[in-house]
């Protein structure tokens, strides 16, 4: 029998969580998604050496006040990651707008157009890329006027359905809920145990894709974050699943049946939602889960990317 990995893809477009050139190589994921994280990761490896050489080269050259220039060499190199992995895969990279404009709409509109210029003096495409946004109000609001421009972006740090009802009122092409993340945190908040049949963030994935098609709305819903296999085959069928290297491996080395959970033209009836500004912030409110690990995920990212561009500012000097 096939691997739950192949049979995986029959079903679902595989994308690889990680910045790993290897690890792509290897497992042949569709997409790559990346993250401050990743990229750091990444950046830490050998194989990025002349690159980083490169950047921090073109930076001394660069006038203007430090604190630019390092961020400016941040962007270039997180860019650098992107271009490696876009020549191994077929489909798209995702690039994350920096984590410290998540509540800043016009910025991160900007930071976009940014990243989408900076690819393409590569000549890499838009097509090829996915441009990464907070779920924030103002991160949704950012990813409604850069999709209208024919930027298409993944939306991510998701842990509720208002998010995903905004984000879909938006245009998003595409939504990145966490799954691992919401199990977390009902892991640590009442201490229970959960299978893949009662995990939250599975059951919070199937309530969102289920609004999805039962509205007719097309934005894909990429399940992230896993903690497990059994989390992956909970929601197989799922439009798109960016998985770890290590996870990957063990759905190629498992040579059990799947099954499949998910279906498109398989739904519940329900209405459609109604979603402004007061509306999705009175939900957030009401919902401490969603609240604390988006903050928390914000917090984390932009911890990296401090850290990335500590990075950076100590080469400048040296």
């Amino acid at each position: 029998m096939a691997s739950k990995l192949d049979q995986l893809r029959e079903m679902t477009t595989v994308v690889a969580d990680t910045g790993d050139i290897r690890a792509v190589e290897k497992l042949k994921p569709v997409d790559c998604t990346t993250n401050p994280s990743i990229v750091l990761k990444a950046l830490s490896t050998d194989m990025f050496d002349d690159a980083f050489a490169e950047a921090i080269k073109w930076g001394k050259e660069q006038g203007g006040a430090k604190d630019d220039v390092v961020a400016a060499v941040a962007s270039r190199l997180a860019i650098d990651v992107g271009a490696a992995l876009v020549k191994l895969v077929p489909g798209r990279v995702s690039t994350e707008v920096d984590a410290d404009l998540s509540f800043d709409t016009d910025a991160s509109i900007a930071k976009a157009r940014e990243i989408i210029k900076a690819y393409d003096e590569r000549g890499i495409g838009r097509e090829r890329i996915l441009i990464k946004l907070a779920s924030t109000w103002e991160g949704i609001r950012a990813c409604e006027v850069l999709q209208k421009e024919g930027i298409d972006c993944n939306l991510t740090l998701l842990f509720a359905k208002c998010q995903a009802i905004a984000c879909a009122d938006a245009g998003a092409f595409l939504i990145s809920p966490f799954v691992g993340r919401i199990l977390d945190w009902y892991k640590k908040d009442t201490g229970e145990t959960y299978t893949s049949e009662t995990d939250p963030g599975v059951l919070s994935v199937r309530s969102i894709y289920n609004y999805y098609k039962a509205n007719g709305i097309k934005t894909v819903v990429m399940g992230a974050s896993f903690r497990n296999t059994g989390e992956i085959e909970g929601l197989a069928g799922c439009d798109r699943l960016t998985i770890a290297p290590n996870l990957l491996e063990e759905l190629a080395a498992d040579e059990g049946k799947l099954e499949r959970k998910l279906t498109p033209d398989v739904f519940e009836a329900e209405d459609k939602v109604d979603m402004d500004e007061k509306t999705f912030r009175w939900m957030m409110n009401e919902d401490p889960m969603a609240t604390e690990k988006l903050a928390e995920g914000i917090r984390n990212f932009a911890k990296d990317l401090g850290k990335l561009r500590t990075l950076v500012a100590e080469k400048l000097d040296a």
